[in-house]
């Protein structure tokens, strides 16, 4: 597996696999997503770019 290189906004580390995204910026952001990671640690928003990094040791608990 080759490593890549971030080109996102904007990187945001979570505690969750599940996040939800709206862009930041009040109302010059985008409508709200819920974005699931499922098996992954990481996952980028369509709208915005944002890329959202699963914390080492947080989330997949088998829920």
């Amino acid at each position: 597996m080759q490593a890549t290189k971030n080109t996102a906004p904007e990187t945001i580390t979570v505690e969750s696999p599940v996040v939800a995204c709206d862009g930041g910026g009040g109302a010059l952001g985008h409508p709200r997503v819920y974005l699931n990671m499922g098996d992954k640690t990481e996952i980028d928003c369509p709208y915005c770019g944002r890329a959202y990094l699963l914390k080492d040791g947080a989330g997949h608990h088998g829920h």
